[in-house]
């Protein structure tokens, strides 16, 4: 019996000592207290395991806007959201989106699902209600995982089409440093030290769609001089 007492007080100042981690480290409202616990140990892990720097993203205090990453893992969207001050609404494939026992969470944060084997419309209209609200997109406009000596991957057009409808600028920003590259759980798990490199808003309303992409799609495949 002394055992089974000592476990269970073990085991709440575990569970107290994560859940004063949480409190700690959480940076943003997402309008449910489990989702700050979450966006806390999120911001724990990648900055103390994964070493992600820690700068953060220059996010406009308010209104809309979109972030433009190059995708190297599935680490990329927790390090995105570990150095934002804002809550990020991503757009992501909709078999990722309906993977088992996330959903949840996926639909809990606003993720966009998107039919890549489809048409895309309804996923575009969602994006760009999201952007007039005034929130924050956040898009890896390769569509994919995209790595740097990968072949040359065009960016998907929607990334131009949003800015230009809703009228925000695009932030561009590069991820170097992670080790599961090509991975998606892989990477969580294997420790990185993370740089995000962010470039100078592209304002697609002064460009024509192929000007604007070659823009964002220099700075996120490391071309930018």
């Amino acid at each position: 019996m002394a055992d089974q007492q000592v476990i269970v007080i073990v085991a709440l100042f575990l569970i107290s000592l994560v859940l004063l981690v949480a409190v700690r480290h959480n940076k943003v409202d997402w309008g449910v207290r489990w989702f700050g616990i979450i966006d806390g140990l999120n911001r724990f892990i990648c900055i103390h395991y994964h070493r992600v720097q820690p700068s953060e993203i220059s996010l406009p205090e308010q209104g809309g806007c979109i972030i433009a990453c190059n995708h190297v893992s599935g680490l990329d969207p927790l390090v995105l959201i570990a150095a934002a001050r804002r809550p990020l609404r991503f757009m992501i494939a909709r078999e990722e989106y309906e993977r088992f026992g996330l959903q949840w969470l996926f639909r809990g944060v606003g993720c966009i699902p998107v039919e890549r084997k489809g048409r895309p419309e309804q996923a575009l209209r969602e994006a760009l209600r999201t952007l007039q609200s005034g929130e924050v997109l956040a898009i890896f406009p390769h569509g994919k995982m995209h790595l740097d000596s990968d072949p040359a991957r065009k960016l998907k057009k929607g990334v131009a089409w949003l800015a230009q409808q809703a009228n925000v600028p695009v932030i561009p920003l590069r991820l170097t440093g992670v080790r599961g590259e090509g991975h998606t759980l892989l990477s969580v798990f294997m420790r990185s030290r993370i740089k995000i490199e962010e470039f100078n808003p592209v304002n697609c309303l002064t460009e024509d769609n192929g000007d604007c992409l070659d823009k964002i799609a220099k700075c996120i495949e490391g071309r930018s001089s």
